[in-house]
């Protein structure tokens, strides 16, 4: 990567509200290509509501959104913008893959079935050749044993990991995480995490929303603390864990370390 190549997603000053309720009021973040962007912060806070801006699942008021140096196409303004070319959208959803907290798989299906839909439906590519990726990231999530299941007969813990390889199936150009981790029990997080591990050492660009400090810590080259809609402090996770300035983050972090 030259110093020229923009970010996979580089968003600026994005305001978000729902009705009177202020949730984002100015942030920019970005995330170059190989790189993890973790954001933390208090319940309320904003990171979720970014993250759903970020895929355009949520429409920002005001501010610009880039998916590899292309702006996102707005029309009107404050309330009422939206994104004004679909095509557009459809193919920044499918290069910026999500993973949310509560899975979100289809229940009627196998967890085979799961991963090779959006592929098959969505890019239109041979049901052959996306099965045969479909099990090899099965197994690379540890749950290659698990294809003919439903999503009702596993743990949490695999449940999430097969969410994780239906949104490597559509081979993005990142990966979004929305607290991918907080509706498991501390045993089959440890699972979860292994697997973000893995996928950050590999290079995957990544946007992380998270409660676990120590993943925080452990996988990402840059750390958001976004506090009350407005980022109060950023930086390598050394910075941000070892040395931080602002009293709110000191704060922040005593509370999660309790």
């Amino acid at each position: 990567m030259t110093d020229t190549t923009p970010p996979v997603l580089d968003i600026r000053d994005l305001h978000k509200s729902y009705g009177d309720l202020e949730v984002l009021k100015g942030v920019s973040i970005s995330a170059p290509k190989g790189h993890v962007v973790s954001l933390i912060g208090s319940s309320g806070s904003g990171k979720s509501t970014l993250l759903r801006c970020a895929n355009l699942l949520e429409d920002s008021q005001q501010g610009e959104i880039l998916f590899e140096g292309e702006p996102v196409k707005w029309r009107g303004r404050g309330p009422g913008r939206h994104p004004s070319d679909r095509h557009q959208v459809i193919r920044i959803r499918t290069n910026l893959s999500m993973v949310f907290q509560q899975f979100n798989l289809w229940a009627h299906m196998t967890i085979l079935q799961n991963v090779m839909e959006a592929p098959v439906t969505v890019l239109g590519e041979p049901r052959q050749e996306v099965e045969a990726r479909a099990r090899a990231l099965l197994d690379k999530v540890g749950i290659g044993d698990k294809c003919g299941a439903y999503p009702a007969q596993l743990s949490g813990g695999q449940q999430q990991r097969a969410a994780i390889a239906r949104a490597l199936a559509m081979e993005p150009r990142a990966l979004l995480f929305d607290e991918p981790t907080s509706a498991l029990d501390p045993e089959l997080q440890q699972e979860v995490v292994k697997v973000i591990k893995v996928l950050a050492e590999e290079g995957r660009t990544m946007m992380l929303v998270t409660h676990d400090m120590r993943l925080a810590a452990d996988v990402s080259d840059h750390v958001v603390f976004l506090h009350q809609g407005l980022i109060e402090e950023q930086g390598p996770p050394g910075q941000v864990f070892g040395a931080p300035a602002s009293e709110r983050l000191k704060q922040f972090l005593s509370a999660t370390a309790a």
